[in-house]
């Protein structure tokens, strides 16, 4: 049987055209290539394998590069004029075996029939035109000469699209063509068609057909394709005993790329720094892995060690980096990537690269500099916009969203499932249940739910938030393929909304469904028991956590247990918890504190921060707030000023107006009202009600009415609608004995809430 080539015209590797290129640039470049392989034949003939002695087959190469396995044919259809004329003139020149003037002749004889279809079967691979190539197979068979060219037609269909039409020529004629299997397993590779790929590579084996190099670099991708690890180490056991790996960079970076498509980066640049030849595309493989393992500081490493080789970095390295540099939140090696992409002039037309760059952007929490980006790419694409409107749903900037989403849709780009997944968040986050019924209408007319448990949950979660219930259970029991991420976004949803027992009531259904419990579902679950005070739920709760081991890696759900027995008051129950962790953090040491400060067991707080320190904690903002709240209810005043002081100076935390109305309520405990009116003096900003009602209290406390009208004209500034205020002032009047004046603050309070008429001018208030 006749084939048609050798691999490297069989497989396009790189001395041929690239996947994209069809006409006359994808000849023309391949003329230039060819050109190439032949000077350097003619400069040093010694280093090609002269293989015309025992070619097995016409169609296969007369000259092969020993090390980069490179192939010529005399006859080859690109050949220019002058490499015939070096031939002639070398001796290497037979006119019987130059066949290029049959590509556009017409055939005349069975002979001369076979060169001229071969040549005319392998302008169809190079053109991908299987059009002109199914003719060309009618014409063969018509004339009697499949037997002889079933291989190259069986290679046509494989490289032209159509894979299985070529397994059935080759199983129909029981081919033993290495070039030929090998060509059909790349064929179902490039389709994804792996498992097919794989199933070919048994047949051939059967065969009897051993695979060389470039078969197995073909088996590696499709490996990649289905993940499959273990067959893929086997590969490369068969690989090393063969000793295939010493100059073939092709095989290397397949074998690479495999390891890092399987999820085992490490391994692939362990393989990557064993090979002894390397190139970009195999460390572009290992970067990429590890970025989408979340490895981002391999990553970066290996980005680096790739530039002191000397090889420069393509628009796939700097997806990767970028990808990595927005796991770090590593906004300043990001924008160092972003001018050398700027600078080699990357982004044009370049849709992933620009989206990965915006990503980037996103992820370091640059959105505004994101959008920017946005703007200004040549071609914006679905993915780009759908990450920068995840970035604003994500922050919380729901509104930003919602008008991202419609200059996307006025730019005529159409959104996909994981737009609107991100669009609904945004919905639920501002509560914009209109848009998001909006957004149901037109998942409904896509028929986008089918198969989407991502976008289902989505509705769900956005209908939840909203609080519209009823119509989130609904959407919950109508889909087709609900998960347990649904049935948590329900529950999460009575939660927020106060709705405890209906939680439990939907995670019996979940269970009753058959779906198991996550570390996401209970931590709904503790909130609601902390909610109703249900203690006895909660520890059942805390045993099938235990069970399920589900406390090793989840800071949050610690977190949600220890929240739980503070808010019910078993704080004992809290603090043995915090002792049993796995994983501490700050987080749940603030939760314990809370409790214990809104007992309050101000003594325990203080020994609690003292602890959190101990185990190697830093304190946070909300750490401190229940400290400064401890030392107050205590009256320690003294340590109390130096944690505040010790916020800013030691730990490097801004105080906020919690932290300062702590302070006011710390000297007004302790009956130090001019210091609490010196401190809200001094403050850089002090329209805030919640400051006034502070110092509104000390003075009802000690009965100072003077310091008491001045806080109430003040606060009354801020909010008028405030009621707060005018019941302390009206106690304040009261405890002094001013009966009076505190029933003209009552009668006031009285008409501002009924009324909510705007008190324009000071109530005049006695002065005696």
């Amino acid at each position: 049987m006749a084939s048609t080539g050798h691999h490297l015209w069989t497989l396009g590797l790189p001395d041929m055209a690239e996947e994209g290129d069809t006409g006359s640039n994808s000849s023309k470049k391949l003329d230039r290539n060819i050109d190439l392989l032949w000077k350097d034949f003619f400069r040093d003939p010694t280093q090609w394998w002269d293989k015309r002695s025992n070619k097995v087959d016409p169609g296969y190469p007369d000259f092969k590069h020993k090390i980069t396995k490179k192939a010529l044919r005399i006859d080859g259809c690109h050949n220019a004029p002058w490499v015939i004329e070096e031939l002639k003139c070398r001796g290497l020149f037979d006119p019987r075996d130059y066949s290029l003037h049959y590509k556009n002749s017409q055939p005349s004889d069975a002979g001369t029939d076979v060169y001229a279809y071969l040549a005319l079967l392998r302008d169809c691979c190079r053109s991908r035109n299987l059009e002109k190539g199914t003719k060309l197979h009618e014409e063969i068979v018509q004339k009697q000469l499949l037997e002889r060219c079933a291989d190259a037609v069986a290679i046509m269909y494989a490289k032209c699209g159509d894979p299985s039409t070529g397994k059935e020529l080759l199983e129909l004629h029981r081919s033993r063509n290495l070039v030929s299997w090998t060509a059909l397993i790349a064929g179902y590779a490039r389709q994804r068609q792996s498992q097919r790929a794989l199933d070919c590579v048994d047949t051939m084996q059967s065969l009897g057909l051993s695979p060389d190099g470039v078969t197995y670099a073909c088996i590696l991708k499709a490996c990649a394709g289905l993940k499959a690890l273990d067959r893929g180490v086997k590969i490369h056991d068969e690989i090393v005993r063969q000793g295939l790996l010493q100059n073939d960079v092709v095989l290397g970076t397949s074998l690479v790329d495999m390891y890092a498509k399987c999820g085992d980066a490490a391994k692939a640049q362990q393989v990557l720094e064993e090979l002894p030849i390397r190139d970009v595309v195999a460390y572009n493989a290992v970067i990429t892995g590890y970025a989408k393992l979340g490895e981002a500081e391999q990553a970066l490493r290996c980005f680096a060690a790739m530039r002191d080789e000397g090889l420069s970095p393509t628009a796939i390295t700097f997806s990767g980096v970028l990808k990595s540099c927005g796991i770090l939140g590593d906004i300043q090696h990001g924008e160092c990537i972003h001018k050398e992409i700027i600078q080699q002039a990357l982004l044009w037309n370049d849709v992933v690269l620009g989206s990965a760059l915006v990503e980037m952007y996103v992820k370091c929490g640059a959105l505004q500099k994101a959008r920017e980006v946005l703007q200004e790419l040549s071609r914006r694409d679905v993915v780009s916009w759908s990450s920068l409107i995840a970035g604003y749903a994500q922050k919380g900037e729901g509104n930003q969203a919602l008008k991202c989403f419609e200059q996307m849709q006025d730019e005529g780009v159409l959104p996909d499932a994981v737009t609107y997944a991100c669009i609904l968040k945004a919905c639920g986050s501002v509560g914009a249940l209109k848009k998001g019924e909006e957004i149901d209408n037109m998942i409904a007319k896509g028929g986008l739910l089918q198969n989407n448990s991502l976008l289902g949950s989505a509705l769900v979660d956005m209908y939840a938030k909203c609080g519209v219930l009823t119509k989130a259970q609904k959407v919950l029991e109508e889909l087709p393929f609900p998960d347990e991420v649904c049935y948590n976004a329900l529950i999460a949803g009575y939660v927020q909304h106060e709705q405890g027992e209906d939680a439990f009531k939907c995670f019996e259904k979940m269970r009753q469904a058959g779906f198991s419990p996550t570390a996401v579902t209970f931590s709904s679950l503790l909130k609601a028991c902390g909610s109703m005070g249900a203690v006895d739920k909660g520890e059942k709760i805390h045993d099938e956590i235990a069970k399920q081991g589900l406390l090793a890696n989840s800071v949050v759900l610690g977190t949600a247990l220890v929240d739980m027995y503070a808010k019910c008051g078993s704080l004992v129950k809290a603090q043995e918890t915090i002792d049993k962790l796995p994983i501490q953090s700050v987080v749940v040491w603030n939760a314990l504190m809370t409790g214990y400060a809104q007992q309050p067991q101000g003594e325990q707080v203080l020994s609690c921060f003292e602890r959190l320190q101990n185990e190697g904690l830093s304190p946070d903002a909300v750490t401190f707030s229940s400290v400064l709240n401890a030392c107050s209810h205590l009256g320690l005043v003294d340590e109390g000023y130096m944690h505040f002081e010790s916020m800013r100076r030691k730990f490097g935390i801004e105080p906020d107006i919690e932290h300062c109305t702590c302070m006011i309520d710390l000297f007004g405990r302790a009956g130090q009202l001019d210091k609490a009116v010196k401190w809200i003096q001094e403050l850089p900003s002090s329209k805030n009600s919640t400051l006034w009602a502070a110092l509104l209290s000390a003075c009802r406390k000690w009965g100072d009415v003077n310091v008491g009208k001045w806080a109430f004209e003040q606060a009354k500034q801020i909010d008028k609608h405030d009621a707060v205020p005018y019941v302390l002032m009206a106690d304040i009047y009261a405890a002094a004995g001013k009966q009076e004046d505190a029933q003209v603050i009552e009668a006031l309070r009285r008409d501002m809430e009924g009324s909510k008429v705007l008190i324009s001018e000071a109530v005049p208030l006695s002065t005696g």
